[in-house]
Order: C-alpha cells, then structure tokens, then sequence
C-alpha cells in the first residue's frame, strides 16, 4: 500500500525542520524523512544571525552557545583590525548536530511526522500529486518539499543541475589550548579576507572550543589545509591540536536553475542558495522555508493553483540580497585596498551590524531587477571560478 500525506519533506536540516513544522502548525499532515540517524552532525561554521534568528519557527535558546556582538574584520593578516560592534547580538554560535536535531524536535511537537534512517529513491509526478519511492515504501503526497542539501538525492530526482560550488576544510580547537588566546573569543569572531582565493578564514567562538575554518573556490580544495595552517599559526595556535577536521562543498545556485519542479519545491542548500560572499546558508534556509510554507499552504488551501508563485517570491526577498554578496566578492578580490577604505568609516560598520541584526526591507521592483543585473556582471566578471 502507497501512504499518503499532504506535504512529503526530504531531508530535516534547518530549512526542512522549518517547512515542516510552518505547515503541520498550519494544519497540513505532514511527514518529513532523513537519510541519516539524529542526532548527526554535519560540518557547518554554525552560526545563524539575528537577521535570520527572526525566521525560525523555534526558539532555539536551548542550543546557542555563544552570541557573537563583535566581528573583527581584515583583509589579510598582515593588515589592520576593523571592528564590527554592537549592543545587539549579531550571531548566534550552535553547533548542527544540537540545532538540527532541537527543530527537528519542534517539529514534531507540532505534529509532523518524522522519520530519520529513511532514504529517497526516487520521485514520480502524476495526477495525484508526487509519489516518493524511499527504502521503507512509497509515500504519496500533494507537495513534496526537497531539503536534503547539496549532496542530497532529492534534486537529482528531480533533474535539477548541479549547482557550482565552493568548498570549505574546518577544525575545533578546544579552549585552553596552549598558545591560543581564546578568551579575546567570547563574544567576537573574526573574518579574515584576502586569504584564501575566493572565500575567506574564520573564528567562531563556541561553548567547549573555538572553530576555525577557510573556504573558497573549488580548486582551493588541494591547498585549503594549508590556509588552515596559516590561520592557526596567525593566531599562535598549533594546527595538530585541531580536532574534527572535515571538509565539505558549499553549492552556489546557478543562474536560471529551477526552485520548483511541479508539484515539488526546491529549499535551502538543496537549492543551492548559499551566500557567494559569506557562505552563510542558514539566513537563505529559513527565508526559503518560510516562503516555501507560505506558497504550499496556499496551494493546499486553494488560494493557489500550483506552486509557480514560489521562485518569483524568492527571487524578490534573496535577489537583491545575493546581487549584493556578489559585488562584495568581486571588489573583495580584486581591489582588497580598496575595500579596506571603503570599511575604515564607523558608519559603513554600523551599517553592516544593523544589517546583520535587522536585515532590511526588500528593494523596489525596478531597483531590485537593477541589483540581480549588477550582480550577475560581478559573476562574470569573476571569472570561470565563480561560475
């Protein structure tokens, strides 16, 4: 016997968690499927904004382990320290084998049906709706929500291309470690630019460690020990007391890449909506979730036909947003002197932290098509790397 459901959610990461538990609270029956046993833990910098705080259908206190309400910025280590402070916390540091699994729990306290070990197979739109073939039987739905990140089975299912990628190698260093200061990391982390070519290193302040970590373009993936080493020994620690090393790729949505197969819907990594510039995926997994859930309820209400409305939506609230991280990335790269005049002003700072706390109401139609415009210019003018 086939099961039916009215939303099928494959994969209960953040943006996963997040859909299901917006829709079961909404009314719909929903189930939600992972391949891997929870708690599982999953390479992730951990860190989830305030901006992005406020899209979180949980409160996620029980798990953060540090706020973060201070960023020390640098383009390249050999250059001065600009401070990003503020009275408000700007991020707020988990770790995803204890967030993931705390909203998977939300999830089900408001009805979701959740089941982990259980993998997908394959996906067969009819007139019914969309049946999931997994290794523990057929299950039918109206919607099926695919949110099982980059390496995930879900998109290829769908025939979805891959998206581009970057790739990133972190380690935690447990604190009092010898050598290392990690009581100047409490409440700051630090971004260092200029680095690693296409991306970045960084320091993020937890409860037991610290994790530092570099990312950047995918031919960085023979050397991104070595930029590893470098930030360790930047920072007088010593890269063999790293723990936890592992590496993983972070997928960049391709321009034209479709969000939405039929009745399916693509969400969060498995969408490829990881930021270009900071490699933050959690803001754009909970902003995608949240549209996502707000498109299916309508759809299942009737106030919808299909679900065409929900690339158009996500365009409008992340178009912009990325246009603006690719910019970023390309005079971070190719001018890092001037991006150090452009962040010495304090306002330019404040700016950021305002950014990062409150995020900032979605530009006008003609503004915003201006802005994807721009950014894809910066794409290109990138080079095949960024492609």
């Amino acid at each position: 016997m086939t099961e039916r459901c009215d939303v099928l959610v494959v994969g209960a990461g953040p943006a996963g968690s997040s859909t299901a538990h917006r829709l079961a609270a909404a009314g719909a029956r929903v189930v939600m499927i992972d391949r891997a046993r929870f708690p599982r833990d999953k390479p992730c910098g951990g860190g989830v904004t305030t901006r992005g705080l406020g899209l979180v259908p949980a409160d996620i206190t029980p798990v953060v382990e540090r706020t973060v309400h201070r960023v020390d910025l640098r383009l390249g280590y050999d250059r001065p320290v600009l401070p990003i402070t503020s009275d408000v916390a700007m991020v707020h540091m988990t770790q995803r084998r204890r967030l993931d699994a705390h909203l998977a729990e939300a999830a089900v306290a408001r009805g979701v049906d959740f089941r982990d070990g259980v993998r997908l197979r394959a996906l067969r739109h009819h007139d019914a709706g969309v049946t999931a073939t997994t290794d523990a039987g057929d299950v039918t739905a109206r919607v099926v929500v695919v949110a099982d990140g980059a390496n995930g089975a879900g998109r290829a299912a769908l025939g979805v291309p891959e998206p581009a990628f970057a790739v990133a190698l972190e380690g935690n260093l447990p604190r009092g470690t010898g050598g290392f200061d990690d009581r100047a990391f409490t409440d700051t982390a630090a971004l260092v630019f200029g680095t690693v070519p296409g991306g970045y290193a960084w320091i993020f302040p937890k409860g037991d460690h610290v994790n530092l970590g570099v990312g950047g373009y995918l031919h960085e993936g023979p050397r991104l020990r070595e930029h590893l080493d470098a930030l360790c020994r930047a920072h007088a620690a010593d890269p063999a007391a790293l723990e936890a090393v592992r590496g993983y790729r972070l997928p960049i949505r391709r321009p034209g890449t479709a969000v939405a197969v039929g009745a399916c819907v693509l969400v969060g990594d498995a969408a490829g909506l990881v930021d270009p510039f900071s490699g933050d995926g959690m803001y754009e997994a909970f902003m995608s979730s949240a549209i996502a859930a707000r498109e299916i309820a309508a759809y299942l209400g009737g106030q919808a036909a299909d679900l065409s409305a929900y690339p158009a939506a996500l365009g409008t609230a992340l178009g912009a947003h990325r246009a603006g991280a690719w910019l970023g990335k390309l005079t971070t790269e190719r001018s890092p002197a001037l991006t150090q005049r452009i962040l010495t002003p304090g306002w330019v700072r404040r700016g950021i932290a305002s950014r990062m706390c409150h995020g900032g109401t979605p530009p006008s139609a003609p503004v915003s098509t201006l802005a994807v415009a721009v950014g894809r210019a910066a794409r290109r003018a990138l080079g095949p790397a960024a492609a």
